[in-house]
């Protein structure tokens, strides 16, 4: 049953990307130049590693089920990857990105051509270097515009907007995150937040820039909203504005509105705002969210939302945001997004009881391990079920693949917790052993999965945003507390869950998500706030190849990389 819903699913695909790709699959070719430039903010001037001497990096603008082929030139002092979150590569997980999952890095005075192939994906996602904590200054948006004979499905905008919400550190991001492993404690936090780099006028230096974006009344926008932060989710807001959300992570969902979004680090959304008030200038704002005891700085950062003609000061300068706390607002904000069933969507295909032959309860949480050298005797990792992922040397992919390579990885991720406890509970005086390990799950291809989610309170707890790489996933089910296998699955939406590739699994609450295993590869799967990723708290999806080749891996292209000592 598992390969014939498999094959189904697959040839339901086939037909939607055959449709798509009579109108569309053009080539496109970017040159990255990737390089150290200077930046000043906070009346301080900063190196940062930049692609194109700009920050953020260049926007890179197809159309639907286009290919897209981007030649990295590494023009500065250490190796990186660059991963295009979001983009699921059908076959081809060779240009995903993440360092040493799928490739070495790119050696300084090399350079190495991604090949990304679009399938169904729509509207807003993004690029970034996927190495270290690089990617908090080598980032960029990717934009996706309908095929030239395909609408939008809700009102056309008059023009669109890009905005890049960010963590600005004055110094050398990889330097940080090294800085704090070596020491085993948490990186500092970052000097302020970004809009589109530019930190706004709180902060206090008169040197500083704000990002301004130019309206012409009554007409309509659509704001493609990224957070590129290292470890924040963010509120945002536009002063005296609704706004009307239409799609998460390229995935159209049913239209709501609010006057504020949650949006966690690594989601995309899309959404509408109407220039219908008053002439004049509005600020557009963001505060970090949390519902951790290891809270962020609550700066808010400020933008402006300015009606061409518009003269003066700013109007309605009173800036209405949710508490930096405000879980409630975290949760209903949350309970708000859905599918919608509209052709510009593939068709619905949430996996049913019957389809799941995987099936993961994953306890998510931060841990402490001895460590000599270290400032206070322990070290901060975090696991999945009690496994603190260590990187190989040599990535994951390339041993899979050629079979020759053993020691790299082993196919024995726990299903399940090693032991059972009260995850959302008090954890004060509560420990769980932590073994370190390069330790995979490995699924049939064409397979239903099935992934309880489950955040505790070990360590400071809260929130937690995993992304998968290589796949949209249904987000099929949330609640409070311990997740209970008799009587939660009862409350799942099989109906039109949202399609994601990065879900919010709120502190003291569980997620569950479904998908079938369609893309043949080696996938990474992490929790997209930076620190918890570089302390473990991660792990990787092997899908076998199917029976055909056009349910196999691609074979890799001759450029690779070479991994270091190879």
């Amino acid at each position: 049953m598992g390969l014939q819903q498999g094959l189904v699913t697959w040839f339901a695909g086939v037909l939607f990307l055959s449709t798509l790709l009579l109108s569309c699959a053009d080539v496109h070719h970017y040159e990255f130049f990737v390089r150290e430039s200077n930046f000043t903010k906070l009346c301080n001037t900063t190196t940062l590693l930049v692609v194109n001497d700009s920050y953020p990096g260049p926007q890179i603008r197809v159309h639907r089920c286009d290919t897209v082929f981007v030649n990295v030139h590494n023009q500065g002092n250490y190796g990186f990857t660059i991963h295009w979150h979001g983009v699921k590569q059908p076959r081809n997980p060779w240009s995903d990105g993440p360092e040493f999952i799928t490739q070495c890095p790119i050696q300084p005075g090399t350079n190495f051509t991604y090949e990304i192939v679009l399938s169904d994906e729509i509207g807003t996602l993004w690029w970034h270097a996927h190495s270290d904590w690089t990617r908090g200054s080598v980032h960029g948006a990717f934009i996706i515009l309908p095929p030239e004979n395909e609408t939008y499905p809700f009102p056309t905008p008059d023009a669109d907007q890009t905005i890049i919400l960010e963590s600005w550190y004055d110094g050398d991001y990889k330097q940080i995150i090294d800085d704090a492993l070596a020491a085993g404690v948490s990186p500092r936090q970052p000097n302020a937040y970004a809009i589109n780099g530019h930190v706004g006028d709180t902060y206090g230096c008169p040197n500083d820039t704000i990002f301004r974006m130019l309206v012409d009344s009554e007409k309509i926008y659509l704001l493609r909203i990224i957070n590129a932060a290292m470890n924040e989710h963010f509120f945002f807001t536009i002063a005296n504005h609704t706004l009307t959300v239409v799609a998460q992570d390229a995935s159209y969902v049913r239209r709501f509105t609010r006057d504020y979004l949650l949006i966690s680090p690594g989601q995309t959304m899309d959404v509408l705002v109407s220039a219908n008030r008053n002439v004049g200038q509005y600020y557009m704002a963001i505060r970090p969210f949390s519902d951790s005891s290891a809270a962020p700085v609550d700066n808010i950062t400020t933008g402006i939302f300015q009606y061409t003609n518009s003269e003066g000061g700013l109007n309605a300068s009173l800036i209405t945001l949710p508490a930096m706390t405000d879980t409630d607002a975290m949760i209903n904000f949350l309970n708000q997004i859905r599918n919608t069933n509209v052709s510009q969507n593939p068709g619905i295909n949430v996996p049913a009881d019957k389809d799941i032959k995987t099936r993961a309860f994953i306890a998510i949480a931060v841990n402490n391990l001895p460590c000599n050298t270290c400032v206070l005797g322990t070290r901060l990792v975090a696991s999945l079920n009690n496994v603190s992922f260590v990187s190989p040397r040599i990535d994951i992919l390339q041993a899979y693949y050629n079979r020759n390579m053993s020691g790299v990885f082993t196919e024995d991720f726990p299903l399940n917790p090693p032991v059972f406890y009260n995850f959302t509970g008090d954890l004060t005086n509560f420990n769980t052993p932590v073994a370190e390990g390069t330790r995979v799950i490995v699924v049939n291809y064409g397979e239903g999965v099935e992934m309880v989610l489950q955040a505790t309170q070990m360590g400071a707890g809260g929130s937690h945003p995993i992304h998968l790489h290589g796949f949209s996933f249904y987000w099929v089910g949330t609640g409070f507390g311990n997740f209970n296998n008799e009587t939660d699955p009862s409350t799942y939406n099989l109906v039109d869950p949202p399609l994601v590739n990065t879900v919010h699994v709120p502190g003291r609450r569980w997620v569950a998500i479904r998908f079938f295993a369609t893309n043949p590869g080696v996938w990474f799967m992490h929790c997209h706030l930076d620190r918890h990723s570089s302390w473990g708290m991660d792990t990787v999806l092997i899908v076998r190849n199917g029976r055909t080749e056009e349910t196999s891996i691609r074979p890799p292209p001759s450029t690779m990389p070479r991994c270091p000592g190879t």
